[in-house]
């Protein structure tokens, strides 16, 4: 017969050979230790309250994780952003994050084709004093690009632009926010990792969403790997993040 530390590791493995767990570390152990040593302490009091507002939601698995936004509030400040743009907000967790990390006159424009969900979380971030950094356009966001690279004086003006929407419309963001970012400034695509279903073979079991947008986060990771106008660095970080520095 296991033993019960048997029985609880081969549950674990368990968890973890689900395509379409959100962490993609091998021990939930682990995780936990790095949200509790490294992210929890040092967290924000607003990112707590907005990250356990959202927890409650019925689609909190849309949300950036903690350790994500912890990684995103630095990168921020390393590079000096002050422009910025997000497209995908949900309640706004990446967005303060990124709010709280620019300086008093940092911006950021903030697309979701959900106002309900970025209202949610909106009194979290009024609290924290940072709302007048943002400004939300609900809608699609392609309509919005198109206009902005129109104009050429928004070519190269943003420092910073962070993607967590639909995955099918990753390709066609690209293509329009190389000529609005910066050189030298950084894109950051959300889940390129995919529950880790980008290596998975066509026949695992998978959960219908993760199915559906998996040949579009791979056509991504591959378009990116060859783009001679970034650089990439793709990280094990949540769902996986892919930072593209564009170079020329």
């Amino acid at each position: 017969m296991a033993s019960n530390g048997e029985q609880n590791q081969t549950s674990e493995a368990g968890r973890h050979q689900e395509v379409g767990h959100k962490s993609l570390l091998q021990s939930d152990a682990l995780y936990q230790y790095i949200l509790e040593t490294s992210v929890y302490p040092r967290e924000h009091e607003a990112m707590k309250e907005l990250r356990e507002l959202t927890a409650k939601h019925p689609w909190n698995i849309m949300t950036t994780s903690a350790d994500e936004g912890q990684f995103l509030n630095m990168l921020l400040k390393l590079i000096n952003a002050k422009n910025t743009m997000e497209i995908g907000v949900y309640t706004g967790y990446s967005l303060l994050a990124t709010a709280l990390a620019l300086p008093k006159d940092g911006k950021i424009l903030a697309m979701d084709i959900n106002k309900e969900n970025y209202e949610l979380g909106l009194p979290v971030i009024k609290k924290a004093g940072v709302d007048h950094k943002i400004t939300f356009k609900e809608g699609p966001a392609l309509p919005v690009l198109d206009e902005l690279v129109k104009d050429e004086k928004n070519h190269g003006s943003y420092d910073f632009i962070f993607v967590d929407a639909d995955k099918d419309n990753y390709l066609n963001y690209h293509k329009r926010l190389i000529d609005l970012v910066k050189v030298g400034g950084v894109i950051g695509y959300d889940n390129t990792l995919w529950n880790g279903s980008v290596v998975a073979p066509a026949d695992t079991p998978m959960r219908k969403y993760v199915r559906y947008y998996r040949d579009f986060v791979l056509e991504l990771n591959k378009a990116l790997a060859v783009d001679p106008r970034i650089e990439i660095c793709m990280l094990p970080v949540g769902d996986g993040i892919t930072l593209c520095r564009r170079i020329s």
